[in-house]
């Protein structure tokens, strides 16, 4: 045999040497950042833009009853700031925003944010759409990149910075004219195409819109730094955005906002590598929506925090609930994939994953009653114990999913998987030698039949194969084995011996058989030896299915019968007749 290391990869033909390395393109150098030894130890300012961002990058924009049912989701969940649309863009935007006005839909501790460019008639019918709003933001935006500053506008930096700095100028005369006291007024600048823009001239854009503004204590100004494009990887717009952290001035009164687009995959990395930068503020939309690859996901960002013991600040308790309203006013399909909530992300196919997470729950259990033990009830035993869990990062509990689908079985399962469906959905905690038995016989239905094998599969595979039919009258099958029990009479006779009248019907015929032993186990297994079967128990596991007055046993059996070595199960509310029902079950299996 040769060892050798794999064959070198060969040139792709691909014209790669098209491509500008970003940082190439742009001084973002910061030899002495410090984000890299921080940690994210609180839920940053959320702000949702699923009604503006998200709805412009759809096929089919939403209607207006369709954005009100997001709506309302985003206030259920505990948004306080909402970008719900670009007013000026359409009558249909702008009737959307007044609708919430005047169905007084609008909670006083929300703020609704409105975006506009930077042209005079666009911000007038913007405010416009302010008016009567508890709290409002204005989020005026300009393009500052020299590629759009070269290409698309034609103007220099002087020219692009005094767009900005009129806007602004016009947004609060706007504002004074159109908005009452009642009206808490905010304001926030975006420096569009952020992470192409040399930082400098951000820089110089944001302190010329702030000497405008004039930020103070009581004063905010909500400077957003967008990855328009998502150009390169996290770590340098990490750079780039503790560089204007460090560098802007009225630092206090600046709300430092994230609007992270996916396009290299990364939106969810960078935006936390942004917080640790400085940042204190996030937009996003649910589920990554949005233009492109999407906005960052807001979920994901907050199920992460969720997942470190950081408060998220928003209400994910029932994730399947958010998805369906989202899926259903959007007309777009959750993959399943999705971080936390797609419809197989607490799910293992695997075996090896299947019996750690089996053994993971066990574990916890054990945990759990220790802790009420002490004193605690059910829920505060359950949070006092720390999730440590196989493969799931939360419990899927927290989110409103439950166990049934964190294990299902296919080809790739195996004993973990198997047992642990049988243990969740019918409470049999099969033996450990009876696991692999059982998964191999799953394995070859698999293998045969192709696909997932679900709970009520699974449960009709196991009592097709270990179970008489009037053991398991539920799983609709039709009587099968050589013999099936009819009925046992025990009589103790002295302390250790026992003699059993046990009735049984051996291929349709009737028989009555009477034998003595050393306990119930061996008098049945004597009585069987007259019908010329030779049967010797190796082992033998118990356990109760429930409680209270209608509870039944669970026997497992490990029997040689004429030289093969298989288990049999028996299920009936006395443990001795289960335990003859399961020899019986091996009996029969021996005998197919």
């Amino acid at each position: 045999m040769r060892t050798a290391r794999p064959a070198p990869q060969q040139p792709s033909g691909m014209p790669f040497s098209k491509y500008l390395p970003f940082l190439d393109t742009l001084d973002t150098d910061l030899p002495d950042r410090t984000w890299p030894t921080k940690r994210i130890e609180k839920a940053p300012r959320w702000l949702t833009t699923d009604l503006r961002d998200g709805n412009q990058s759809l096929i089919e924009p939403m209607n207006a009853e369709a954005k009100r049912a997001i709506f309302d989701l985003l206030i259920r969940m505990g948004f306080k700031e909402i970008e719900v649309g670009f007013p000026a863009a359409s009558q249909t935007d702008y009737d959307f925003v007044r609708s919430l006005v005047d169905d007084d839909a609008i909670p006083e501790d929300v703020t609704i944010s409105v975006l506009t460019q930077s042209r005079g008639d666009l911000i007038d019918r913007t405010l416009d759409a302010c008016v009567g709003m508890p709290r409002a933001t204005v989020h005026l935006y300009n393009a500052l990149s020299p590629l759009f500053r070269d290409v698309v506008f034609h103007m220099g930096r002087d020219e692009i910075r005094e767009l900005a700095v009129d806007g602004t100028r016009q947004v609060m005369a706007r504002a004074d004219k159109v908005l009452t006291d009642d009206t808490i007024f905010g304001f926030e600048y975006s420096p569009e195409i952020f992470v192409d823009t040399e930082r400098d001239y951000t820089l110089e854009v944001c302190e010329a819109v702030m000497g405008v503004w004039q930020p103070e204590d009581d004063r905010e100004i909500i400077l957003n730094l967008p990855a328009t494009v998502e150009r390169a990887t996290p770590n340098v717009y990490a750079d780039q955005i503790e560089w204007m952290s460090r560098n802007l001035s009225h630092r206090d009164a600046v709300c430092l906002s994230l609007h992270n687009h996916n396009d290299r995959g990364s939106g969810v990395a960078a935006a936390e590598l942004g917080l640790l930068a400085g940042a204190d503020r996030v937009e996003g939309c649910l589920f990554g929506h949005g233009e492109r690859t999407g906005n960052v996901d807001l979920v994901t960002l907050a199920l992460n925090l969720f997942s470190q013991g950081v408060d998220p600040m928003l209400d994910i308790s029932d994730i399947d609930e958010i998805r369906r309203v989202v899926e259903r006013s959007t007309q777009m399909d959750v993959p399943p994939r999705t971080p936390y909530v797609g419809e197989l992300v607490y799910t293992s196919f695997s075996g090896s994953h299947q019996d750690a997470i089996k053994k993971g729950f066990t574990a916890r259990a054990k945990e759990v009653q220790a802790r009420k033990a002490e004193g605690l009830d059910g829920e505060a035993a359950e949070v006092a114990v720390p999730w440590r869990m196989p493969y799931l990062p939360i419990d899927p509990h927290d989110v409103g999913r439950s166990y049934e689908a964190v294990v299902r079985v296919n080809s790739q399962s195996g004993k973990g998987g198997v047992s642990y469906l049988l243990k969740t959905t019918h409470n049999l905690d099969l033996p450990r030698r009876l696991q692999i038995e059982f998964s191999r016989i799953v394995q070859r239905h698999t293998d045969t039949y192709g696909g997932e094998v679900n709970a009520e599969n699974l449960w009709a595979i196991f009592a097709d194969e270990y179970l008489p039919a009037a053991s398991a009258p539920d799983a609709g099958l039709a009587s099968w084995g050589r013999f099936q029990l009819k009925g046992a009479t025990l009589t103790q006779a002295g302390e250790d011996d026992s003699i059993l009248t046990v009735t049984v019907r051996e291929d349709g015929e009737r028989k009555l058989l009477t034998a003595s032993g050393n306990g119930p186990l061996d008098a049945f297994v004597s009585a069987l030896e007259q019908t010329g079967v030779r049967v010797r128990v190796l082992d033998y596991a118990e356990h109760a299915l429930s409680e209270g007055r209608d509870a039944r046993a669970a026997c497992y059996v490990e029997c040689e019968v004429d030289g093969q070595v298989l288990w049999g199960v028996g299920i009936d509310p006395s443990i001795t007749t289960s335990s003859f029902k399961a020899i019986i079950s091996a009996v029969n299996r021996a005998m197919r």
